[in-house]
């Protein structure tokens, strides 16, 4: 539930229309969603191995440490839980808030307010314990998977549909011409199933993680390929190509051919609820980054402090949801997320290759769960994250040397924290 709920947010209502926009044709922009997943599912199965055999708060943090060392492990958390996770919560928290302005009259000085609003109210009750945030996950991914299985039934089976809204189902010329857009098309469906690794971040709290995360990692995977395959087919049967590559709002604009006035209610209340879930889940998780890099000593003392009662990581969620906060109200958060994005995968790469190097490295670690088709299932997905970066290098080389500088401005910190350590040691 961690896992969908944070996969599924509000990219599955607006990403399809970003993929019309950049590749023609029916049969491509559902490939893309089947490649997608297919290339997450690689990173699940891989990285699932390392949850399974390393279940600690911090997910990546803990693997690229015991692979590479300290730095890498640095730069992963300061680019995950110090930028891009805040502005990830900024940004979907004003979706929520927008959303909601269909159900409650908000001007447009109250919807950064209100969004802010759903951020504290998750975060406090994420403070309570595991178990209020993980009842809240349930519930709102089990609404969210239902009212999106909603919007696909309404798309495929009542009147309003027709199969010549799929034409053309594969563009004219070359298939390798459509190789560039097809990569950059990429990005943002790589982006809308990001999350299939929130399990591993809260490895430490999770019963029999052996058998429990390679599950959840991989299931969860599986499940968000299936809806967001299932959903674009709709949107296709319903609108034709260039209506869906014109709409800001394709889901709203799909329901309404089916589903009239009622439609747009139904979207807007699928995303709420999707926002808050996925929020819900990054919350939960993402805390566990700068906690353990804080018990690490890679960040201040403090944020490794854990509740004495409700056994959470209070004081890194805080600091987490003040963050997020100051970034939706200030409305800096956009370029931020846009910018780092992308270096995650680079992050993502690094924890398949753990695979091999602690194989070779720590061949007596336990590992409960092996990743299935070792070694082609992480080489491969090694491989297509090095192209997916050199193509967005190529195509989009500002923002990817933007977000480079946002993990690498970490830097200093983490020399003048060795320093003070050893400062402290008398070494």
């Amino acid at each position: 539930m961690i896992n969908v709920g944070t996969i599924i947010a509000s990219a599955i209502f607006f990403v399809p229309s970003d993929i019309a926009r950049v590749i023609p044709g029916a049969g491509p922009a559902v490939l893309v969603w089947v490649v997608g997943g297919a290339v997450s599912l690689l990173g699940a199965l891989s990285v699932a191995e390392l949850g399974a055999a390393l279940p600690e708060a911090g997910g990546m943090f803990v693997y690229l440490r015991e692979a590479y060392g300290p730095l890498w492990a640095f730069l992963y958390g300061w680019g995950a839980g110090i930028v891009i996770n805040p502005a990830s919560i900024a940004a979907i928290s004003l979706v929520c808030a927008t959303y909601l302005g269909y159900f409650l009259p908000l001007s447009a000085g109250a919807i950064p307010w209100v969004a802010a609003g759903t951020t504290v109210v998750l975060t406090v009750l994420n403070c309570l314990g595991l178990k209020p945030g993980t009842l809240t996950q349930n519930i709102l991914t089990t609404l969210k998977i239902g009212l999106v299985v909603l919007l696909i039934v309404a798309g495929l089976a009542l009147p309003g549909g027709s199969t010549t809204n799929l034409q053309p189902l594969w563009p004219a010329g070359a298939p390798l011409a459509l190789l560039p857009a097809f990569g950059v098309a990429m990005v943002s469906v790589l982006w809308a199933y990001d999350g299939w690794n929130e399990i591993t971040y809260v490895g430490s709290e999770v019963k029999d993680p052996g058998r429990t995360m390679p599950r959840a990692i991989v299931l969860s995977t599986v499940i968000g390929m299936a809806l967001y395959v299932a959903v674009t087919v709709a949107y296709q049967y319903v609108l034709p190509a260039a209506k869906i590559a014109a709409s800001p709002l394709v889901a709203s604009d799909a329901a309404q051919v089916t589903l009239g006035r009622a439609g747009a209610g139904l979207v807007a209340a699928a995303i709420v609820v999707s926002t808050l879930g996925a929020n819900n889940g990054i919350i939960l998780t993402a805390a566990r980054i700068p906690y353990a890099m804080a018990v690490d000593g890679q960040l201040f003392r403090f944020l490794g402090a854990v509740h004495p009662r409700f056994a959470t990581p209070v004081a890194s969620l805080l600091t987490q949801g003040a963050i997020a906060v100051a970034l939706t109200l200030s409305g800096r958060y956009q370029a931020l997320y846009t910018y780092a994005v992308f270096v995650s995968w680079v992050f993502y790469a690094m924890s398949c290759a753990a695979v091999l190097t602690l194989r070779a490295r720590r061949p007596d670690l336990p590992r409960p769960y092996r990743t299935w088709g070792y070694p082609v299932t992480p080489v491969v997905f090694i491989a297509f994250a090095a192209w997916l970066v050199g193509n967005t290098i190529l195509q989009n080389p500002k923002d990817a040397a933007i977000g480079a500088g946002l993990v690498l401005v970490g830097l200093p910190y983490f020399y003048y924290g060795r320093w003070m350590a050893r400062t402290r040691s008398g070494t």
